[in-house]
């Protein structure tokens, strides 16, 4: 109904007949059967107010799917860096949680230090970086970061095998020379010798 441009709502109750309480004389106690409806209607109306919206209940049913497989996921991914790491893993596992509608913790990102300084010498590097390298690639799905250690252990594996090929060459030079100088002080030897021969 509009008035004056504005609505107004108006209720009206109708009483059916048969919709109505029996009528009672003052002070008469309620038969058993009223006093039990009486009692599920409260029951009813209190469990109403803590029922759970179906909708809400179904989001909640499907976050915790979420979180419980992200769980999964993260424990496997941060276990599979733990295998392959070996004796370069500096430390356990250790996670960041979430905690879900039902209460509980779940993984929601982890981590496995991994020591990537190198060796005492470029081989004992060399070794080591592809170390770093497979086991920072070891998960099934390898995270942005993973791909990052991996290329960083990747170039300082590359960094170690120059190095490595540097004293490689300079050890052959310096046999080399050895070599050299030992075939030309044996010469000088033999030219004294001949010398020697002629002049006697």
């Amino acid at each position: 109904m509009q008035v004056g441009g504005a609505s107004s709502n108006l209720s009206m109750r109708i009483d059916h007949p048969s919709l109505m309480p029996e009528k009672r004389e003052m002070g008469a106690k309620p038969s058993e059967e009223e006093a039990k409806k009486a009692a599920s209607e409260a029951d009813a109306s209190q469990n109403f107010d803590k029922k759970e919206d179906p909708v809400k209940k179904a989001a909640e049913r499907q976050e915790i799917a979420q979180l419980q497989a992200r769980d999964t996921q993260v424990r496997a991914h941060e276990a599979a860096h733990l295998a392959a790491a070996g004796g370069i893993a500096a430390g356990g596992a250790s996670f960041t949680y979430q905690r879900g509608p039902d209460g509980k913790m779940y993984a929601v990102g982890g981590e496995v230090p991994i020591s990537v300084q190198g060796g005492d010498d470029p081989k004992e590097t060399i070794a080591k970086m592809r170390q770093v390298a497979a086991a920072a690639m070891a998960p099934a799905d390898p995270s942005p970061q993973d791909y990052a250690v991996a290329a960083n252990a990747r170039s300082e594996e590359m960094r170690a095998m120059q190095e490595l090929r540097k004293e490689q060459t300079e050890a052959q030079k310096e046999q080399a020379v050895k070599a050299y100088g030992e075939t030309d002080a044996s010469s000088d030897t033999r030219k004294s010798d001949a010398s020697l021969d002629i002049s006697a």
